[in-house]
């Protein structure tokens, strides 16, 4: 399979977005290239392959997909096992639903904070906002092994990078989160989320 395999990732080693298709690719024990773009100099090769320059780009031999989440669900049909999504057809639009809100409610806070042209106000404002929102469902965290899953999902996939990024977030859960806290000690502790982790995002949980 690797020699067949020519399949290339352009990813931002610092990008949660990046991380989450990192993580896929981790989860599905995928042979892949990882190419690291620094987001002020894009590789000629990415400029021709994904009109946006953005990352993070899949390129499997003649087709160059680009945004995250299109990218995580070709990863998902074209690698099918082991599966991040449920058999069913109500149970994958539950997920892709929870996915979506992650995304609204949980991703572009933490967009808002990480993102230099943010005033200081709003980033303060979607901090606090992030921190409230995360430890308000944490009780939900507590009754499964994963999020609102028995089983590893895009789902996860999708929230463990923002949870990773918590300390260059300034958000410290306070005690009454253990539930999400212990979700985030197992999910951390496993070897695909491990593997998934460039140099710069592991310097991150030092800070």
């Amino acid at each position: 399979m690797g020699a067949t395999n020519r399949l290339a990732c352009y990813s931002d080693p610092a990008d949660h977005y990046s991380h989450r298709v990192r993580l896929v690719l981790a989860e599905k024990g995928i042979s892949v290239q990882v190419i690291d773009v620094d987001p002020g100099r894009l590789p000629p090769k990415l400029a021709e392959v994904n009109p946006y320059g953005s990352v993070p780009t899949l390129v499997d031999r003649d087709l160059a997909l680009y945004e995250s989440t299109v990218v995580m669900e070709y990863l998902e049909e074209r690698y099918p096992h082991p599966p991040l999504m449920p058999v069913y057809p109500v149970a994958r639009g539950n997920s892709r639903l929870l996915m979506h809100r992650i995304q609204r409610d949980w991703c572009a806070l933490a967009d808002t904070v990480l993102d230099s042209r943010s005033s200081e106000a709003a980033r303060t404002e979607a901090r606090k906002a992030l921190r409230e929102s995360l430890t308000g469902v944490s009780p939900l965290f507590g009754e499964f092994a994963c999020f609102m899953s028995e089983e590893q999902s895009l789902v996860d996939c999708c929230l463990l990078p923002i949870l990773w990024r918590l300390p260059v977030l300034g958000i410290e859960l306070p005690r009454q989160a253990k539930p999400l806290l212990d979700y985030m000690e197992r999910q951390f502790a496993r070897e695909p989320f491990q593997a998934s982790l460039s140099s710069v995002e592991r310097e991150m949980r030092k800070l």
